[in-house]
């Protein structure tokens, strides 16, 4: 039985084990592709702000220097076209259009953009007799001198307009968390390239932990690059996984609180079938002993005369009178054991001298007690209680009796009472043969006796102490025990005021 046992253990735990570790895998790659996509997005984020206020700040400056009429220039989406229309073309057209997809006809009287810039140049102007460059590309030249200038100048970056726009970016992409923006200049080291040297606030710094982008270029001529940092993603990512880690721990909580039921629920049984198997020895003990009794009279009135000698015959029948009687209160008790189990203990408290309660016990015993005894009753003469007098004495009355059984050749008893502001309490002490602290947490129990293999030196049914324990408890108390095999034992009846 243990062996089949302490195998279900193992197997269940390696299966609870063998969960838990997939999960915790599970939930890691899950973490790890989160990060991945949190940090493609906010980089791609941070290239988008950072292209938008780039361009827009070109077409600010293509609307200053050149000659024409312009549009707002704070659009999301732009781009130049350069086009000459016609082979003898006097005029050279820049369009900047807002709509991507306006610019793939040639603009018509009406139907034109929204937002827009038309620069023109006047090819009839007088220029170099030796210039290769044809008008065309002579703008586009003129344009993207003026880009390169603007970005490679680096003054007109608003970085607090860049974090602004970084965060709207970053919420219109539902992701709120704190962040550091910062411009970085990046030097090459021992062959390196990309070793992070000086921040913004001037400060010298190594590597970080944090979560950061990739550095972007705002003044590639003077290695000028700018960056986002976030403090604390991973937060920010197992807050979004809330509900993945919550339905992992509901699983690992039931699956771990299934195999915990499981395993006390097949102690349990184990437990009981000691028991049972305990409760049919001692059953069988206490019911043959009446009945081998009366055999053993009935043999005598039949094969030995006893029937001629009246005085013999009313013995032996007054022997299986009381042997009768024992073996159906034996029965009765057994049938009753259902009842009184579901059934709930009535009481009817009075005030009751324990002094007294004591004196008429300790009498009761000395005068049926089948070895010496020596009682001390420490109870003041005035102490009084509020209890069921019947089922309180039966209580106390189990108590002695068991310190008598479970003794050696004589034992001595005390019965010690103490009272303060929050209760009272009743202790019955005995120098027995004591219990191993394995047992005492369940000698409270139903049928449950100390194992004692196949002696049954001391009658009885595991009973007692489980209607101690009911008694007290139904008075609004509980009950401990003290013990070491060999000196004895102490229960503790403790009580509230109330």
């Amino acid at each position: 039985m243990n062996r089949r046992i302490r195998s279900i253990f193992w197997l269940m735990t390696a299966c609870i084990v063998g969960i838990n570790a997939f999960q915790a895998y599970w939930l890691w790659k899950n973490y790890q592709i989160d990060r991945q996509q949190f940090s493609q997005t906010v980089q791609d984020a941070l290239f988008q702000v950072l292209e938008q206020q780039q361009v827009g700040e070109a077409r600010r400056l293509l609307g200053k220097k050149l000659r024409g009429r312009t549009a707002p220039a704070d659009s999301h989406s732009s781009r130049i076209i350069i086009r000459q229309y016609g082979s003898e073309s006097q005029q050279t057209r820049v369009f900047f259009y807002d709509q991507p997809e306006s610019l793939s006809n040639k603009p018509k009287a009406g139907k034109q953009p929204t937002k827009r810039l038309i620069v023109t140049y006047n090819t009839n102007q007088q220029r170099a007799e030796n210039s290769p460059l044809q008008p065309a590309d002579s703008m586009a030249r003129r344009i993207s001198s003026l880009v390169m200038l603007n970005w490679a100048g680096g003054k007109n970056l608003n970085l607090f307009k860049l974090k602004n726009d970084y965060r709207t970016e970053l919420l219109r992409r539902s992701i709120d968390t704190d962040f550091q923006l910062d411009t970085v200049t990046i030097h090459p080291r021992h062959g390196q390239s990309d070793v992070l040297i000086f921040k913004n606030d001037g400060q010298q710094s190594g590597p970080d932990k944090r979560l950061q982008t990739s550095p972007l270029p705002i003044n590639p001529v003077q290695n000028l690059f700018v960056q986002a940092s976030f403090t604390t993603p991973s937060f920010y990512l197992l807050r979004r996984m809330g509900w993945l880690l919550g339905g992992s721990l509901l699983l690992l909580l039931l699956t771990t609180g299934c195999f915990l039921f499981m395993l006390s629920t097949i102690m349990r049984q184990k437990k009981l079938s000691e028991v049972k198997n305990d409760f049919i020895n001692n059953m069988t003990h206490e019911l043959k002993t009446p009945i081998a009794t009366v055999t053993a009279a009935i043999e005598a009135l039949q094969n030995f005369g006893a029937l001629n000698d009246p005085q013999r015959t009313q013995n032996y029948l007054a022997i299986s009178q009381n042997n009768l009687q024992r073996l159906s209160d034996l029965v009765e008790k057994v049938l009753n054991l259902a009842v009184e189990e579901k059934r709930e203990l009535t009481l009817r408290p009075e005030l009751v001298n324990l002094a007294e309660l004591a004196h008429d016990l300790i009498t009761n015993h000395q005068l049926r007690a089948p070895k010496p005894i020596a009682f001390v009753a420490d109870i003041p003469a005035e102490a009084s209680v509020l209890v069921d007098r019947v089922h309180f004495g039966n209580a106390l009355n189990n108590l002695i009796d068991n310190a008598i059984n479970y003794s050696r050749d004589q034992v001595h008893i005390r019965l010690a009472f103490r009272q303060n502001r929050d209760g009272w309490q009743l202790s019955v002490i005995d120098d027995g043969i004591g219990i191993l602290k394995t047992y005492q947490s369940a000698i409270f129990d139903r049928f449950f006796r100390v194992p004692t293999g196949n002696l049954h030196a001391v009658k009885g049914f595991g009973l007692g102490l489980a209607y101690v324990r009911q008694v007290v408890e139904r008075h609004g108390g509980h009950i401990q025990v003290q013990s070491e095999p060999g000196k004895g034992s102490e229960f503790i009846l403790l009580f509230t005021n109330h």
